[in-house]
């Protein structure tokens, strides 16, 4: 067994998906996280920057838009409008997305 492991190659740990909340005010200010503290802030001000811009253009273009959903292969952001600010769900797409997807076309 110890010859074996001289030609395996070491393993790198899988990047774990991130699943939580955050809530923005109007100007795309944080308020709230339910995200773990390893999740970079960064990442966390850009989707909120492009959620509330996108909230407000459907506002100014008289949209009825109440709900953003966009689905990556292994990451769902789920946005709802809050009174000129937002909460944004960040969730893992394995599992909700094709869920919802069987049941629908079950009926």
């Amino acid at each position: 067994m110890g010859l074996l492991s001289f030609f395996s190659k070491p393993t790198r740990p899988l990047l774990q998906l991130h699943s939580g909340s955050f809530s923005l005010d109007r100007g795309g200010s944080v308020l709230a996280t339910t995200l773990p503290s390893s999740f970079p802030p960064d990442l966390i001000v850009e989707i909120g920057r492009c959620v509330v811009e996108t909230f407000q253009a459907a506002h100014a273009a008289q949209l009825p838009l109440d709900e953003l959903g966009v689905y990556y292969p292994g990451l769902s952001i789920t946005a709802r409008e809050l009174r000129g600010g937002a909460l944004v769900f960040l969730t893992t797409a394995t599992s909700s997305v094709f869920t919802h997807k069987l049941k629908t076309s079950d009926l």
